[in-house]
């Protein structure tokens, strides 16, 4: 995000020392960290994915209940930051965060660790009096897996005179939902291989669901409206149709596998 004034005129006046920036969570949000209050104290703090207990999944994803979640835009007293760093002896005490994961995560397979992490927004805890401001979402725009970087790269996203990347005015204000197969589509090769033939047209969509057994293509002439499922559960390559396809299910299983996706398969 770029320096807003008017943000920056709005933490100094609160004398707040720490200032968290927060969008309201969507349904492609649900898995990222949310605030919450703990309720000992009133203190706000940060609450991540890989902190909540496996049976509390469906409750941390419900963005009825909790409704804001870190763009990880911090501001910060710096004062205050020093303060904080002296009493706790030269560091933040942020807390520790265990992330299941495998050694290569292009194999699922492979040897499984526990990754030792800890969140920068957390931060907030560590400050009495913290707060945190609800912005829109001009000043966010989230890349933390393939689904985020798919919509990023569409029509549904423009690029300002500033400079500035937001949602295309033709959204109204509401992302579409990007609904990817999480395991198929972890790593960007297989976007790319997805995408391979140009990224198709979303700004006049509200879901895509795309968990196809079987690899799928789309292209830049691929143009999806409303709600949009793509099927495929032949173990071929398949390309989505160059057309518009709005509310529908493709289902590219029977479909005829030309000669350049045969290519492709021997290919890859």
């Amino acid at each position: 995000a770029t320096l807003d004034l008017k943000i920056l005129t709005h933490f100094a006046t609160s004398e707040a020392p720490f200032m968290m920036e927060c969008c309201e969570r969507t349904e492609n949000d649900k898995k990222g960290g949310h605030l919450a209050v703990r309720k000992e104290d009133g203190q706000l703090i940060l609450r991540e994915s890989a902190m909540c207990a496996d049976e509390d999944e469906a409750a941390f994803q419900d963005t009825t209940k909790h409704r804001f979640f870190n763009t990880n835009n911090l501001w910060i007293r710096l004062d205050k930051l020093k303060e904080v760093v002296d009493k706790s002896g030269g560091f933040i005490p942020l807390p520790m965060i265990m992330n299941k994961k495998t050694v290569n995560p292009k194999d699922d397979s492979s040897t499984k660790v526990v990754q030792l992490e800890t969140a920068m927004g957390a931060a907030i805890e560590c400050f009495e009096g913290a707060s945190a401001l609800v912005v829109p979402r001009t000043r966010f725009a989230p890349v933390k897996k393939c689904s985020d970087l798919l919509l990023l790269r569409s029509d549904a996203y423009i690029v300002t005179d500033d400079f500035r990347t937001v949602l295309s005015p033709k959204c109204n204000g509401v992302a579409p939902v990007m609904n990817l197969d999480s395991k198929k589509y972890k790593l960007v090769d297989a976007l790319e291989e997805a995408t391979a033939d140009g990224v198709p047209s979303l700004v006049q969509c509200t879901r895509l669901t795309l968990k196809p057994k079987g690899k799928v293509v789309m292209s830049s002439k691929c143009v999806f409206v409303g709600e949009v499922s793509i099927v495929n559960d032949s173990e071929d390559v398949k390309k989505v149709p160059g057309k518009t396809h709005k509310d529908t299910t493709i289902d590219l299983t029977n479909a005829k596998v030309s000669d350049d996706q045969c290519l492709k398969c021997v290919v890859m």
